[in-house]
């Protein structure tokens, strides 16, 4: 089954060249079922790339899935037009009185700034515990799992003093845990962050679950028991030329006196930055979405979607 997304957003285009099954609103009208409605708080400057990467992680399953794309303000952005925002985009504050099945909020490159330091800090806990009471499930990429770890639990991160970057290898710690279900014994998955949290404060807290790590990129998977909440400190969603894009862009950002650009290790051939990026993870993050719409989402998410229904859910 497909994911129905608006008939003008340019990701329909992109992924439909990919042979990618996308439905647009007009074909989803006439079909009678209940579709999983997912909302994705987009808090990338490049909306649009996200869009098409996180999109692309949905749609091998087959489930119907109903996407509608969320931002935090009306801020004028550098990187996305706005056209595309007032077409494509709704204000947090407009849809909250809703209720989803499943919530996706991106990384954002907030990395070296203090949480109350970001000056929409009080509006994402707003929505922190907004979807504690009206989201079945909710996944939290890169930045986004550390703020929603400090603001539920009291994890502070720690920050590097040079960016972590590339592909490392992972192991799933529990054979039996469903959002790894047909992970092979190791594998990779990019990174592209400051922050890290210690796996022993993760394991203070009673309700979190370490599901997979990296000997050098540390912990990778965590979930709640109650499977309300996803955190991926990694991006699965990467095309593979981001980590290449985004080097070259710190490089530019770096004067050249005092460039500690690191480059990114096991992603381009030979480590030769002059060479081709290896991608080396993408089917592993495609089944992590597909594990996460099946059974963190649709195997729990009630018929009848409403606030009362859904926390009637929680799994002890």
């Amino acid at each position: 089954m497909p994911i129905k997304i608006p008939g003008q957003l340019p990701a329909l285009s992109v992924l439909g060249n990919e042979n990618i099954f996308v439905m647009s609103e007009h074909r989803a009208a006439n079909q009678e079922i209940r579709p999983m409605q997912v909302a994705i708080l987009n808090l990338m400057p490049n909306k649009i790339e996200t869009e098409v990467q996180i999109l692309r992680m949905l749609s091998n399953t087959p489930l119907q899935i109903n996407v509608e794309f969320v931002r935090i303000h009306k801020n004028v952005s550098k990187n996305t037009p706005k056209e595309h925002l007032d077409n494509f985009y709704c204000l947090f504050d407009d849809i909250k009185h809703k209720q989803y099945d499943g919530l996706i909020i991106t990384g954002a490159p907030l990395a070296l700034l203090d949480y109350t330091e970001v000056s929409y800090w009080d509006k994402i806990c707003e929505v922190f515990d907004w979807a504690d009471k009206n989201v079945t499930s909710t996944m939290f990429s890169c930045w986004a799992a550390h703020a929603a770890l400090y603001h539920h639990y009291g994890l502070n991160r720690h920050l590097r003093q040079q960016k972590l970057s590339g592909v490392y290898q992972h192991y799933p710690l529990d054979n039996k845990e469903e959002l790894t279900r047909g992970f092979d014994e190791s594998f990779n998955v990019p990174h592209s962050r400051y922050g890290y949290i210690n796996q022993a404060d993760y394991q203070s807290v009673d309700e979190l679950n370490v599901l997979a790590q990296s000997p050098d990129a540390g912990v990778y998977l965590v979930a709640s028991k109650n499977k309300r909440q996803v955190y991926l400190t990694g991006h699965p969603e990467y095309d593979t030329s981001t980590l290449h894009e985004e080097y070259l862009r710190d490089c530019a950002n770096n004067t050249k006196k005092d460039n500690n650009t690191p480059l990114p290790i096991n992603y381009y051939q030979d480590d030769d930055v002059n060479n081709n990026p290896v991608g080396s993870w993408r089917s592993h993050g495609s089944l992590l979405f597909t594990n996460w719409l099946n059974y963190y989402v649709y195997q729990i998410t009630p018929y009848q979607l409403d606030a009362d229904h859904i926390n009637s859910t929680l799994i002890k």
